[in-house]
């Protein structure tokens, strides 16, 4: 949240002198922010086309900014543009999923030709326990949160390494370090890895994950930290969206894909 906060406050000033542009130098003085945050906060605003350079170290307001502040504007198209890219930086299918009800769901997502999706093969609201996913919502819940989904759902058993008791999961869970990632080394199905990291916009526990069809370790924790980097991209396309949509809604074809049904 602290990365999406930056990006906000500088987008409040480019978007405040969007009639003639702002120097980075006045963005430095007026958020305080060091250089080299500053620099990693401006390319991901003028990749995700919310700011543009009109010259050195001069911004103004991006199209997908300007776009924003229209009355019929439809804060998806963005987001469906940060998954994309996300997408494609990590090599892998990738998700938002949300708590809300009581019950997890995958709000949005985006595959491709060569990043297939996960086989749903059992509902991803009865794999809480299995799912990098569903860890990354139940990590966000506290403990009486837990458990009432558990004792709901239960620990059923997909495969040799789900795990089943209640209090290795939340010990799982509650030592994991601040900001790494859950993951499912093939606990809700075999030959399938999974990582994700929590992210919240509103008021229900999200998280950011992708999925690959291939149990390679060192690809994963490469992919992972890459998923890692860029959660603030999309977590600040959720605020700007005003939440994900629901049924869930998938993303477009990387550039020269073909579409899949």
């Amino acid at each position: 949240m602290e990365s999406v906060h930056r990006a906000l406050r500088v987008l409040e000033i480019i978007n405040r002198f969007s009639g003639g542009g702002v120097s980075l130098t006045q963005v430095a003085r007026e958020t305080e922010l060091p250089q080299l945050p500053l620099a990693r906060v401006m390319e991901q605003l003028t990749r995700a086309n919310l700011a543009t350079a009109i010259g050195p170290g001069a911004f103004v307001a991006g199209t997908a900014l300007l776009r924003a502040g229209t009355a019929d504007a439809d804060g998806r198209g963005q987001l469906h543009e940060a998954l994309a890219w996300v997408r494609d930086a990590v090599g892998a299918a990738v998700y938002v999923g949300r708590y809300t009800d009581g019950e997890v769901s995958i709000t949005q997502y985006a595959d491709g030709p060569a990043t297939p999706p996960v086989e749903e093969w059992v509902d991803f609201r009865a794999a809480a326990h299995a799912s990098a996913v569903g860890k990354a919502l139940l990590t966000q819940l506290d403990h009486d949160g837990r458990r009432d989904h558990l004792s709901r759902h239960g620990t059923v058993r997909f495969t040799s390494r789900t795990l089943t008791s209640h209090q290795a999961l939340f010990h799982q869970l509650d030592a994991r370090e601040p900001h790494q990632p859950l993951l499912d080394l093939q606990e809700y199905a075999p030959g399938t890895v999974c990582a994700a990291v929590p992210i919240t916009s509103g008021p229900n526990a999200e998280c950011l994950a992708l999925s690959l069809p291939a149990p390679d370790p060192h690809r994963l924790r490469q992919a992972a930290r890459i998923l890692q980097s860029e959660a603030a991209a999309v977590l600040l396309a959720l605020v700007m969206a005003g939440g994900a949509p629901s049924p869930p809604t998938r993303a477009g074809e990387p550039a020269g894909g073909a579409s899949r049904p």
